[in-house]
């Protein structure tokens, strides 16, 4: 089946293909190979291209895309390109100016998706994590409500086609939407989605308002001790959901991936491997059973593999069980801005650590 046709409607109107390539890679992967998998994945059938500020990678995920525009493999409204505001440009006034240079870099006319990385204002500058002479993390004060004002600005201006936010968790979410004059929803929210943290009530909330969660480490994420704890289990080593890849012939990436596409998720799908790149978009070759997914649904343990720690320290694994977990709440609470209360203790110390798109 032919990826380029497994689209869903966004809630402005656009579509959105189902399955991403995301391109993010560890700082000692060659830039330049950015640019030869972006184009590995176009050529396999991708045309949802997930990148980001952040990633340093825009430049060549650029070239690759108009290189593939130029030899006639695809057009520019093939491709769905997402990018991303990183947090040191919240402050209204920065955030079409970050737009422009992540257009200037991908030498394209407009982004098909913008989004708001996080939830979390730091200090603006050149450093992606400012930190003062005691090494500590500078914070700023920014309204989200404001930063969307600027979001929609962006997308008036044609440089956006759509606009969303990552990361957000449901009272986050329902800050934007109570927003008074809001004329834009979110049409979606990015957020770490997998068998071990299947989101399912904030697959709901988004569900009940018609916005598209998107998956992001749904494969279980890269073993990178920047951003996890090497002791982590191996999501794709998983005993259940091998035997379910044994039971369809496939492999345990294209179960998990099946998965999120059954449960009405867009999933995003990383690697710089080239045969994994293309059986990634066999997902759409088969079916699982009601039953499968009731298995791979009690996989659920609530457990996250991204902590993101903005001093970038080592990773502790985080179990999130309800009762211990941080509780993310609407409304400023840290530095003026909507971020994890610790009102309850985690299981390991999160000092700096916030945890994302719980609902």
């Amino acid at each position: 089946m032919d990826p380029t046709c497994q689209r869903v409607k966004l809630n402005d109107g656009n579509f959105m293909p189902v399955l991403g390539f995301g391109t993010y890679a560890p700082p000692e992967v060659p830039r330049n190979r950015a640019m030869e998998v972006v184009k590995l994945a176009i050529e396999a059938g991708f045309r949802h291209i997930d990148s980001a500020h952040l990633y340093n990678n825009e430049e060549q995920v650029g070239l690759a895309i108009r290189s593939k525009i130029a030899d006639g493999s695809v057009k520019r409204e093939d491709i769905f390109y997402t990018s991303k505001l990183w947090c040191t440009f919240l402050r209204p006034e920065l955030v079409q100016s970050a737009l422009e240079s992540s257009l200037k870099k991908l030498q394209l006319d407009y982004v098909d998706l913008y989004l708001i990385h996080f939830p979390v204002a730091l200090k603006p500058g050149e450093d992606l994590i400012p930190k003062d002479e005691n090494g500590k993390v500078i914070f700023d004060t920014v309204d989200l409500c404001a930063t969307w004002e600027a979001m929609e600005k962006c997308k008036d201006a044609g440089l956006a086609k759509s606009i969303g936010v990552s990361n957000f968790n449901r009272r986050q979410l329902e800050m934007i939407l109570n927003k008074p004059g809001l004329r834009y929803k979110p049409v979606c929210n990015q957020v770490e989605c997998h068998p071990y943290l299947n989101q399912s009530k904030l697959l709901d909330f988004c569900k009940s308002k018609d916005i598209v969660l998107v998956a992001y480490s749904a494969l279980g994420t890269q073993r990178l001790e920047l951003w996890m704890d090497l002791n982590s289990p191996v999501l794709l080593e998983d005993p259940v959901l091998c035997a379910l890849a044994k039971k369809h012939k496939r492999s345990p990436a294209l179960i998990a991936l099946r998965y999120q596409l059954q449960r009405g998720v867009v999933v995003l799908a990383k690697s710089y491997n080239e045969q994994r790149i293309r059986e990634n978009v066999q997902v759409f070759e088969f079916q699982l059973t009601s039953e499968d997914m009731k298995v791979l649904d009690g996989l659920n343990r609530n457990f996250r593999y991204i902590v993101l720690d903005f001093s970038f320290r080592k990773k502790k694994a985080h179990n999130i069980e309800p009762k211990r977990r941080a509780i993310l709440t609407g409304g400023p609470t840290i530095h003026g801005f909507p971020l994890a209360s610790q009102e309850l203790e985690l299981q390991q110390p999160a000092d700096e650590a916030f945890l994302w798109g719980n609902a």
